[in-house]
């Protein structure tokens, strides 16, 4: 039986996940430029994972224990400003440079960058390669005999992607249960609705039926975001989350709102959006 989160852990998931997002509006709006409805929804996953659930160190190369680490992939890299804002948390960076994003010369790119800032594994934001990546690194931790989970973050719009399944049966092929992979399933891409854009269907019965280990929840349920996690650590094949999510989470005017895609806030609208999250 996996257990459950107490009450207090509850408490601090939230907290963070506020601060996060705040700090997701700040970036964007500071920048003038990024993508704030995939990053808000990737908030509440991203703050479980590398809060609670994720082998990784901040100090990166100077832990004796660097190689033994969970990988990462930000396959969906535009969301890239909530991936910088739980890693400035968990103190990979100071949180003073987050107002970089986006700026000539920061670490903190639109996409992200592996020659630019530590802790990214590999830059991406070429959507639908992230998962063939992941397999690639999967494939090499089995080599070298290291016992580490490599987690992919996928959107849904990608899996309309062919590359992203060639990479699902690559990876049952290779029964590489080291594999772990988040569905963004907010529902929206850029152009509209998933299903308006090129409908994709039951995700769910899609993984199954290429062999995979297959699970589905609330993504901003703390709770059912960790078991679901804790259960496919445990599983003999891929495992996919397919996580139920909002796109602009926490913020009104954005949730479910596709023009938010690509869009920064101006000072009014992130005045409010802050209000919102208080």
């Amino acid at each position: 039986m996996i257990n459950q989160l107490s009450g207090s852990e509850t408490e601090e998931l939230k907290t963070v996940s506020k601060k996060i997002r705040k700090e997701v509006l700040m970036m964007i709006h500071n920048a003038q430029s990024g993508h704030p409805g995939g990053s808000l929804s990737a908030v509440d996953i991203l703050t479980v994972l590398f809060t609670k659930c994720m082998k990784h160190y901040p100090e990166c190369d100077k832990n004796i224990d660097y190689k033994n680490r969970d990988r990462f992939v930000l396959s969906k890299g535009h969301a890239s400003a909530a991936l910088y804002a739980i890693m400035a948390h968990c103190g990979y960076f100071k949180e003073e440079e987050l107002l970089t994003f986006r700026k000539l010369g920061s670490k903190l790119q639109g996409h992200p960058c592996s020659n630019a800032l530590k802790g990214i594994e590999i830059s991406t934001g070429s959507l639908g390669q992230g998962l063939s990546i992941a397999c690639g690194m999967a494939l090499g931790l089995r080599l070298d005999n290291i016992n580490s989970k490599v987690y992919v973050y996928i959107g849904d719009g990608e899996t309309q992607e062919g590359s992203i399944w060639e990479a699902v049966m690559n990876a049952a092929h290779n029964k590489l249960n080291n594999i772990i992979a988040f569905v963004d399933r907010n529902k929206l891409q850029i152009d509209g609705s998933t299903e308006t854009v090129k409908s994709i269907g039951d995700l769910c019965a899609k993984f199954k039926a290429f062999g995979w280990n297959t699970l589905e929840t609330d993504g901003h349920n703390y709770n059912q975001i960790y078991n679901a996690i804790e259960k496919a650590k445990k599983s003999d094949k891929p495992t996919v989350i397919i996580a139920d999510t909002v796109k602009g989470k926490g913020v009104s005017f954005m949730e479910n709102n596709p023009s938010w895609h690509g869009k920064a806030p101006n000072d009014e609208q992130l005045k409010q959006a802050l209000e919102e999250l208080k």
